[in-house]
């Protein structure tokens, strides 16, 4: 039996995890009800030092989101771009989420940095591209779909040769395909609306500070059952 590695890189707020469990575990509700049988869930933290799981051991690699910004170029991060690279290198199919999409998408030549109009948070509409409807993990989602996002950061240059699937009014790079069986997102695929209105709260003062109405965001949560079934989809490619 071989793993599909959730690739941990932060923690949720404390009241998220108490609530709902934290990031690896909202993924996990995900995705235990479509797993294979012959495959197997396991978490690595990639910030507690030990070394990352060889690359042609893993069946498939997700990576999660997190509060640190990839431009701090914090070692732990940065250790992962190698690996990753590696990963791509050997085919092996890989989701990013959030920080987990920014990572990837500035190992692979790109630049991830803060964006200039500020948070995005909240339920908000993602359109496909062209190459989005074509895409073999994509094409089953609707043109336009409801999404869960929560990012400061944002990948501002997409890599060379990397194509996007998905965008929005706020950011261009919603969704990246790296190769035959690697993409990235921006959106959270493993928020439900309980989740989302937890962020909303704890981010109302930022919201507030940055001109955006925290109260209509919370009235517009939606559950996102089109952008969380890539994560189910994503296991029939491993």
């Amino acid at each position: 039996m071989t793993c599909v590695l959730i690739v941990k890189t932060g923690d949720a707020f404390p009241e998220v995890v108490d609530q709902h469990g934290d990031f690896e575990t909202l993924f996990m509700q995900q995705l235990s009800t479509a797993l294979p049988a012959h495959r197997e869930l396991k978490v690595w933290d990639a910030r507690q030092g030990s070394a990352a799981p060889a690359v042609n051991t893993l069946a498939g690699i997700i990576i999660t989101g997190s509060h640190s910004m990839v431009s701090d170029a914090e070692p732990w991060s940065e250790a992962l771009k190698p690996w990753l690279q590696e990963a791509l290198a050997n085919g092996t199919p890989m989701l990013g989420v959030c920080y987990g999409h920014q990572l990837m998408a500035a190992a692979f030549g790109g630049i991830s940095d803060y964006h200039p109009a500020g948070r995005e948070t909240g339920t908000h509409t993602v359109r496909l591209t062209g190459a989005g409807r074509e895409d073999p993990l994509f094409s089953q989602l609707p043109e336009r779909f409801a999404a869960q996002l929560t990012h400061a950061q944002s990948v501002m240059q997409a890599p060379p040769g990397s194509t996007v699937l998905a965008h929005n009014k706020h950011d261009a790079h919603q969704a990246l395909r790296y190769g035959a069986k690697q993409w990235s997102v921006q959106f959270h695929p493993e928020f439900t609306a309980p989740v989302m209105r937890a962020y909303l709260e704890r981010q109302r003062d930022t919201l507030l500070d940055q001109g955006t109405a925290p109260d209509a965001l919370l009235e517009s949560v939606e559950e996102c059952h089109a952008a969380s079934s890539l994560l189910r989809r994503f296991l029939e490619f491993v």
